[in-house]
């Protein structure tokens, strides 16, 4: 297949479509309803516990606007959250461009969303580290898979996509919404990409430190390997 060049963007996209899956669930009070309220079409697609606290927090408007991700996507999550966004759909959604015929074409065959904006923060693996008589079992479990993936695949496609990591940027968002009719413009949207980035980084370096201090020995006294 021949290399895909993009030549053509738009720099204002409305945000019409959402994706949610939050840790740190602080801040979604106040903006989810402020999306919402800027525009009452707008999708917003969740996963396990964000979805019940989006739920919680919308109420009635809940229903015309809010969407597990395992109803979208047709694929039930996996015991204890293992799988939950880790999804073909997702990932179209995320990656394809607006003036890609192909991927436009891509988009109707699978019957998938153009996914406009992500909003994720990953497992406190720094926090789990930090508590005493930690395992290395505890550290492994709360090593964040999808997260990391969406916010990676949204940063890479700023020409299209929005990617925020952070809550106390909600507010600066919303007033870039409010004041461009509901749409993020190319410059919001390659600053919230390097911020993205940026987290994602540091939440490797700190996995990576992390494995790097411990030896195999460590491993083996958590594990009871097979012979």
């Amino acid at each position: 297949m021949g290399k895909n060049i993009v030549e053509k963007i738009d720099d204002q996209v409305k945000i019409k479509i959402i994706l949610v899956s939050v840790s740190d669930k602080s801040g979604l009070e106040s903006f989810i309803p402020g999306l919402v309220e800027l525009n009452p079409d707008i999708l917003v697609l969740s996963t396990g516990g964000t979805y019940g606290k989006i739920k919680e927090i919308l109420g009635e408007k809940a229903k015309s606007c809010l969407k597990q991700v395992s109803d979208y996507t047709g694929q039930p999550e996996t015991q204890g959250g293992l799988v939950k966004t880790l999804d073909f759909k997702i990932y179209l959604g995320l990656l394809t461009e607006t003036y890609n015929d192909a991927h436009q074409e891509d988009l109707k065959r699978t019957a998938a969303l153009a996914i406009d904006m992500v909003v994720v923060n990953l497992y406190p693996f720094s926090d789990t580290i930090a508590k005493e008589g930690v395992s290395l079992e505890d550290a492994r479990g709360n090593i964040d898979i999808g997260g990391p993936t969406m916010i990676r695949a949204s940063a890479k496609n700023f020409i299209r996509v929005a990617s925020v990591v952070d809550s106390s940027t909600y507010p600066s968002i919303l007033e870039k919404l409010k004041a461009n009719n509901g749409s993020l413009s190319l410059e919001d949207r390659f600053g919230l990409a390097k911020k993205s980035f940026e987290h994602t980084a540091a939440y490797d370096r700190t996995i990576a430190d992390y494995l790097a201090a411990k030896s195999i020995n460590d491993v083996k006294s958590c594990y009871k390997p097979e012979a």
